[in-house]
């Protein structure tokens, strides 16, 4: 059930393109037969997808998740900001891919949540998904704060995995407040006195 959930979300979460608009009936009969927490989100948004026409759902999409930091597809972001520390992060999750036998596209960074959820649909295993609930939860939050249809897909992946524990919400707490650190070495101006 889950891994076809992951595969569903993966479709839904991605940029509106033909693949997806060609998909609907498909997408539509894999999130009916899913359990209604998981399935009616995923549901609602297909309607939405409908509803609406291909170049205001594209519109929606770049307005969403390209200008606005919160809404970040990026889930390395949200543990790392644009550190140093981010890079190494990335490496570690291409070598957890290539240790899977699975090889990236040069197209997509590996933390975009498209391919976690697809790595987890491939791997029917939610481990990335978990390690990154943190950040998972704030792109949800922000969906849903900004009023956004996909805000569903998130609640559907939520619905996937178990409850968030109390030491991530106090981590989302704090991200929701302060945003994702920030890169703090060679900042100081040039000879800077101390």
């Amino acid at each position: 059930m889950s891994a076809r959930a992951w595969q569903c979300q993966s479709l839904m979460i991605g940029y509106p393109d033909a693949a997806l608009l060609d998909r609907l009936d498909l997408l539509s009969a894999a999130a009916s037969s899913l359990p209604a927490p998981v399935g009616e989100p995923l549901l609602c948004f297909l309607d939405h997808v409908r509803a609406t026409p291909p170049g205001k759902l594209a519109e929606d999409y770049v307005a969403t998740f390209d200008h606005r930091k919160r809404c970040c597809l990026f889930l390395t972001y949200y543990a790392h900001g644009d550190t140093r520390n981010r890079g190494m992060a990335l490496l570690e999750l291409k070598q957890t891919y290539a240790a899977a036998g699975l090889t990236l596209s040069s197209a997509e960074l590996p933390d975009h949540l498209c391919v976690v959820l697809e790595f987890a649909s491939a791997m029917d295993d939610p481990g990335l998904l978990i390690e990154h609930r943190s950040g998972l939860e704030l792109l949800r939050l922000a969906l849903h704060d900004a009023g956004s249809p996909w805000a569903g897909v998130l609640d559907s992946v939520a619905a996937t995995l178990p409850p968030i524990p109390t030491h991530q919400r106090a981590a989302v707490t704090r991200l929701a407040a302060g945003g994702p650190p920030a890169e703090r070495v060679g900042l100081e101006p040039f000879g800077a006195k101390r």
